[in-house]
């Protein structure tokens, strides 16, 4: 990659794209996937709240008494995330903290159970993700209880105790929840990281305003550019905007992302100008799967026939001026490609001359899957190849006997070579660590739908 190239892939990570407001993709956070949250959140909130207690100082005595105390775990029985329309998420917890408390002559445990109520509201950051911030922060504390019979607590030491035990973990606990989320403000933050596409080509997501919140989900408005050795792809502008309905795809999913016909004209756009749809197809003297020879077309045509007295291998080289285009229909995707193909055959100086030339126009079926976190295809054609003369310098050319052997040389090495390039696919919107498990796809008019489960590994 050239100096100028990276430099332009740093600017666009930096600075949003000016006019960039298309191709629309939305990723729908619904309310299912709060569970799977709190439950993968929990180790890690555990963990937070297992803070450091200082001394506490006995006045009960005729002298002041240092008492350790150590937190030896944090349970938390019960975690739970409500979302809040207009707002964010309300997290509520129940957490009970069993201490060692290292009191003469023998050591005492508690079990101190404690509520926690969080509010956190949700809001797009500055460079374009998602963020998390916390508004409101509350702990109430039960009485303390002796875990050890044996070893009763006077009223006169357990009472200050616990007041000095509440008093430290109200003024650090708040603290240690606002870490928790900003280490996954950390992690959100890598949804606008570039993705790779193709050798020389990436697509960028970033939100595009604030998120909406209802009680049923979270949905982030979101701007995917692809761009080709550091160039956004721009389709011409218009006037509408892409927006999911509210009961698509799978009921009861985690996750539902919505990808406008815009995202697919846009990565199509990106294959055609970055000349990776065009390909040249060989013929092999020495082959029977491979009739793509003079000898061949010379029982077709009697031109060629007359020119090329010896057998000799042919080129097709096919090249894709148009843009190709899709078109979605409800459970029907369909893709058109519409190449120029011209024939070639060896001349003495080592070059290649053109035999003749055709309009080819190539309708086919497209299915969509997911894999990992990336959005592929593969293909199938539908009907017949259809072909016209663009020009001949070999005479008149029967056009049936030429739709038989283009059926027979063109079809199969252009799936092959389509199918590879779609195979690669395109990522999805995600965050790293962040899977898509068991997807769905759903084709609808003039959009595609993922719904899926999420699944966090490390």
């Amino acid at each position: 990659m050239t100096r100028e190239n990276g430099l332009g892939l740093l600017l666009v990570l930096l600075l949003p794209v000016v006019g960039a407001s298309r191709p629309g993709t939305v990723v729908r956070l619904n309310k299912e996937v709060l569970s799977y949250a709190a439950e993968a959140g929990r180790a890690p909130l555990q963990r937070a709240l297992q803070v450091t207690v200082p001394n506490f100082l006995d006045r009960s005595g005729e002298a002041l008494q240092p008492t350790r105390i150590q937190i030896l775990n944090v349970h938390l029985p019960h975690l739970h995330l409500k979302l809040i329309a207009g707002f964010g998420i309300r997290l509520s917890a129940a957490a009970n903290f069993t201490l060692k408390i290292f009191h003469v002559p023998e050591p005492l445990h508690l079990m101190l159970p404690m509520e926690l109520l969080v509010d956190a509201p949700v809001d797009q950051c500055s460079i374009g993700t998602p963020v998390v911030s916390i508004s409101d922060c509350f702990s109430f504390f039960d009485e303390a209880i002796v875990l050890d019979d044996r070893n009763r607590a006077a009223p006169a030491l357990l009472v200050p105790l616990q007041k000095h035990i509440q008093a430290v973990l109200q003024s650090k606990l708040c603290l240690r929840v606002s870490n928790v989320v900003q280490s996954l403000n950390v992690h959100l933050g890598t949804l606008i990281g570039l993705s790779r596409v193709g050798p020389e080509s990436q697509v960028r997501y970033s939100m595009i305003n604030a998120p909406t919140i209802t009680r049923d989900y979270i949905s982030l408005d979101v701007n995917a550019i692809l761009f080709l050795l550091g160039r956004p792809i721009m389709l011409p502008e218009v006037n509408t905007s892409f927006v999911l309905p509210h009961h698509v795809g799978t009921r009861g999913a985690m996750v539902t992302v919505g990808l406008s016909q815009d995202l697919f004209d846009s990565a199509l756009l990106l294959l055609q100008k970055a000349g990776v749809l065009n390909m040249d197809i060989t013929g092999q003297l020495k082959s029977d799967d491979n009739i793509l020879n003079t000898s061949v077309l010379g029982q077709l045509i009697p031109e060629v026939a007359r020119q090329f007295p010896e057998p000799m291998a042919l080129v097709l080289k096919v090249r894709l001026g148009a843009m190709p285009t899709v078109t979605l229909h409800t459970n029907n995707a369909t893709l058109q490609l519409q190449p120029f193909v011209e024939v070639l055959a060896p001349a003495s100086n080592s070059a290649f001359q053109s035999l003749f030339s055709l309009n080819v126009v190539v309708n086919l079926s497209l299915q969509l899957f997911v894999s990992g976190v990336r959005l592929r295809g593969t293909t199938s054609v539908l009907g017949n190849v259809q072909i016209t003369m663009a020009s001949s310098n070999v005479g008149f050319i029967d056009m049936e006997k030429v739709q038989i052997l283009m059926d027979t040389v063109f079809e199969r090495p252009l799936l092959d070579h389509l199918n590879a390039l779609l195979g690669l696919g395109i990522a999805l919107p995600h965050v790293v660590n962040l899977h898509y498990i068991s997807p769905e796809i759903f084709v609808y008019e003039g959009y595609v739908v993922v719904s899926s489960a999420l699944l966090y590994q490390r």
